[in-house]
């Protein structure tokens, strides 16, 4: 592979082919075979498009579909573009909502020091736009860090939790 630097003559050899309607493969075999160079095919691709040569259109590779004796076409070459077919669906590029919220819940919605050591510890908000995050504070059950509606949220379905409470040790520094 040659260095970054084009000799004059090897881009003028480059303009010349490229005029000619050659490929980019065949030019850079044309131009090694001519200079004793060793250019590859994706270099004189990029030095084609740093010298502004722009293929005017797609080379279109021939047809693998074969044709019917009657001049029908099984599949049809020249399909339009549907615009939308590979996007996702416009709900899909919007942020989904992410409160976490439980239905015939009303949570105290205390801060992290307020919390005692039986209070529910399921989070609220806490989003960000800076808003502090609080916790349910209602009861907890026994072997769980929630109350009995939030337990129900996070347990996985027909097996018991996982998670038990335990002593949970909160140290205060002051930012001094």
């Amino acid at each position: 592979m040659e260095p970054g630097h084009w000799p004059s003559e090897h881009s003028d050899a480059l303009r010349e082919y490229f005029l000619k309607g050659m490929s980019y493969a065949e030019i850079g075999r044309q131009i090694n075979a001519r200079f004793g160079a060793a250019y590859s095919r994706n270099a004189v691709a990029g030095r084609a498009k740093r010298l502004g040569l722009i293929a005017s259109a797609p080379m279109m590779s021939p047809s693998i579909v074969p044709s019917l004796p009657s001049g029908a076409c099984l599949i049809s070459p020249h399909r339009s573009a549907l615009p939308n077919l590979n996007l996702p669906p416009k709900s899909a590029l919007k942020p989904a909502p992410v409160k976490l919220r439980c239905v015939g819940v009303q949570p105290r919605l205390i801060s992290l020091v307020e919390l005692a050591p039986d209070d529910c510890r399921y989070p609220y908000g806490g989003d960000k736009d800076g808003e502090e995050i609080t916790f349910c504070g209602r009861p907890r059950q026994p072997d769980s860090s929630y109350c009995t509606p939030h337990a129900r949220l996070t347990r996985r379905s027909g097996g018991a939790s996982t998670r038990v409470a335990g002593p949970v040790v909160l140290r205060l520094i002051s930012a001094a």
